[in-house]
């Protein structure tokens, strides 16, 4: 018997299984951390990427931050304090600075909670706001994208005179990749500005890992220069959620240099798919709830054949993480009758987590080990399992004679990508 650790919630559960398993770990590529991460964040905070103008900095009255919500593993601990400093450096006064939570369409970040997303002493002395996709009078409307999204944005950071975004670059499932103006372009968006573009997820080329030609992410981009992004603080994080690379500058050139690294370290060459695939999205707060944990399915969907299984284990101490997601999961009785709906009705942010997860379910099993009640897991049509060992009894008899296993420990990190070579 083998025993392996995967991660779960804040801490990991133990995975035990026969030795003639003899399953494929699946991780990106183990890179050390920046020796010194404050350094590096210095060293690009005053080297900046691209055409920035630097004028702009010393001429603003007010500066508008968005900053991800607690969905996201971004070192904001790390990140604003020299990002502030050099703000400082022009002569911007704190009184000047807002912070905007980039909650996108997700729940609001209750005040007391804010302090899992920046630091305390910054709580206290600035400003910050939740960003609502649903108040019409805190959005502004900027016009039109050549795809046709309607650019709704929060009005605070729309008109203020200096508009930074901080965030991550990392892979994502049909924008290609996260980072650069989306945390403003979709984070601080109004609902129908979001639902259009998340609509292109049924796009040829709105695939993990894409980007040149994404048009849900070329859409992203768009948004961000209408909306006038000025600067973007990212990092590329390693396994550890250690700081790899830092950039800073111009949005776009940015995503440029950011983007090969982490397909660098994210992208995992494959030359077989599997019968049984064991995942995992990394842990907190990659599996925080439902709504975040199906990008690791939908990874792990990508190297599992058709009529094998995904084990996924997810602790989502907050649930799904969509009412909109639940209430028409309760309205269906199939993942065939997901697929009808969404037909008849059309494209709702939200509810699309059903149709994401349709898609996979309706190729494989899906077995979901979770803190979840098991009557919420059975509403979501998923079979609830109480442990990684039950699992994975209940999927080894039906495991074929000759066949293979895989464990994806950071699968929402990790772009498998079929290979001859």
């Amino acid at each position: 018997m083998s025993e392996y650790k995967i991660p779960y919630g804040k801490g990991h559960l133990n995975l035990h299984l026969p030795s003639w398993v003899n399953p494929v770990v699946i991780i990106p590529k183990v890179i050390a951390g920046a020796p010194d991460p404050l350094a590096a964040i210095q060293y690009a905070l005053h080297n900046p990427v691209g055409e920035v103008d630097l004028d702009i900095f010393s001429n603003v009255h007010s500066v508008a931050i968005a900053i991800n919500d607690s969905t996201r593993p971004v070192p904001n601990y790390l990140l604003l304090p020299p990002l502030l400093r050099y703000l400082e450096s022009f002569g911007i006064h704190e009184d000047a600075i807002q912070f905007y939570i980039a909650t996108g369409t997700h729940p609001l970040l209750p005040i007391d909670e804010y302090s899992s997303v920046m630091p305390e002493d910054i709580l206290r002395d600035y400003k910050v706001a939740c960003h609502k996709c649903d108040d019409p009078e805190g959005l502004s409307y900027l016009g039109c994208t050549s795809r046709g999204t309607p650019v709704w944005i929060n009005k605070g950071y729309a008109e203020a005179d200096l508009r930074i975004v901080v965030g991550m670059i990392e892979p994502h499932q049909f924008q290609g990749f996260s980072g650069g103006v989306k945390g403003a372009a979709i984070g601080l968006a109004g609902r129908d500005t979001i639902n259009n573009n998340h609509a292109m997820m049924n796009e040829v080329g709105a695939q993990l890992g894409r980007y040149d030609d994404n048009p849900a992410r070329q859409d992203v981009e768009e948004i961000g220069r209408i909306i006038g992004v000025h600067f973007a603080l990212n990092v590329i994080l390693n396994g550890n959620r250690e700081i790899v690379r830092v950039m800073a500058g111009d949005p776009w050139q940015v995503m440029a240099k950011g983007i090969p690294l982490s397909r660098e370290i994210c992208q995992v060459s494959m030359k077989q798919d599997f019968d049984l695939v064991i995942a995992s999205p990394g842990g907190h707060p990659k599996d925080i709830n439902l709504y975040q944990a199906q990008k690791a399915l939908a990874h792990a969907g990508l190297i599992t054949r058709k009529g094998g299984t995904i084990i996924l284990a997810a602790a989502c101490p907050e649930g799904t993480g969509s009412r909109a997601y639940e209430a028409f999961m309760d309205s269906v009785n199939s993942h065939r009758e997901v697929f009808d709906r969404f037909r008849d009705q059309g494209f709702q942010v939200g509810e699309h987590k059903a149709l994401q997860i349709a898609r996979d379910a309706c190729r494989v099993q899906i077995l979901l080990v979770t803190d979840m009640p098991p009557e919420l897991v059975r509403r979501l049509l998923l079979t609830p399992v109480i442990d990684l060992d039950s699992a994975t009894s209940m999927a080894l008899h039906e495991f074929p004679e000759d066949g293979r296993a895989a464990i994806l420990p950071r699968a929402s990190s990790t772009i498998p990508y079929w290979s001859d070579s």
